[in-house]
């Protein structure tokens, strides 16, 4: 374990997290059917269901890029070390898990700056047998401070994966690009990048109106276009956009997702919007549902 946080009482973890307000952390968990939320992430997750009835769609799709870009990092390009940054709640198929699965002994550092993800750490600390996994309590704003801690478990002479997945439309200004110039800058040769970002530019109206409910309960974010995320490449030294580019993230490499959890369609029907979501099946999208774009970029030689 990396940092004195993880040392932390998990009780006073838990006092320190605010339940009276929504948090978009617990709100994605509601949309990916996970446990770790309250009535008010779930109270903001069907105001944002009713702007946008099928919105769930781009929360889901996000996870399952995510899925496919990590089996590609360690399938095709031989991936063994993943930096995940903006982890968010444990869920399904996290980082390691999916990593592990193609390469046992993979090394995965989870960083996260929130009490919320911090109380639930100690879930994603459950490496395999051959493999390690270590979590970093670090803000995206100080690189430097990610970078020395995850030096402790990565080896920063071989390839990493740096995972960059519904994060930066959380930083509202250029500041965005200059952090991952940092992080980028400090990976050896052969590394990757692996980045998803909202946008309101395929469906402005249902996204925007999705952004509002969000709004009115304190929490936002910044939407950005589809050249505005391919900066991130373009604008990092050393980094070449991988095809397909910067596409929807349905778009990008697809391959079915998995199927959902079966349920008699009796007991399917008895449920709320928010409850029925875990059940849909993602692979039922067009491509009016998704604002998100998504790509990957390889780090060549210096």
């Amino acid at each position: 374990m990396s940092g004195d946080a993880l040392s932390q009482d998990p009780a006073e973890l838990r006092r320190r997290i605010d339940t009276t307000k929504a948090h978009p952390a617990r709100v994605y968990d509601v949309f990916l059917g996970g446990k770790d939320n309250y009535p008010m992430d779930r109270a903001a997750a069907a105001a944002a269901l009713s702007a946008n009835p099928r919105g769930y769609l781009d929360v889901r799709h996000n996870r399952d890029f995510m899925r496919r870009a990590v089996t590609r990092m360690a399938t095709d390009h031989g991936i063994r070390q993943f930096l995940d940054i903006g982890t968010g709640l444990p869920t399904g198929d996290n980082v390691h898990q999916i990593a592990q699965r193609v390469i046992p002994e993979a090394r995965v550092v989870y960083v996260d700056h929130d009490p919320v993800v911090l109380a639930h750490a100690r879930a994603l600390l459950t490496s395999g047998p051959e493999g390690r996994t270590d979590y970093i309590d670090a803000d995206l704003r100080e690189p430097g401070q990610i970078l020395e801690q995850a030096a402790k478990t990565l080896d920063f002479d071989e390839p990493i994966a740096l995972c960059l997945v519904a994060l930066l439309h959380f930083v509202e200004d250029e500041q965005a690009y200059q952090v991952v110039r940092d992080l980028v800058d400090a990976l050896p040769a052969g590394s990757r990048l692996v980045l998803t970002h909202l946008t309101d530019e395929m469906h402005p109206e249902p996204t925007r109106a999705v952004q509002r409910t969000y709004t009115e309960r304190g929490f936002t974010f910044v939407f950005r276009t589809k050249d505005q995320v391919e900066r991130f490449f373009t604008r990092t030294p050393g980094i070449t956009l991988d095809e397909p580019g910067v596409v929807p993230v349905h778009q990008w490499m697809p391959d079915p997702a998995p199927a959902p959890p079966a349920i008699d369609p009796e007991d399917f029907e008895a449920l709320d919007d928010i409850e029925k979501i875990r059940y849909r099946d993602i692979n039922d999208v067009t491509d009016d549902d998704i604002n998100v774009y998504g790509a990957t970029g390889s780090k060549g030689q210096g």
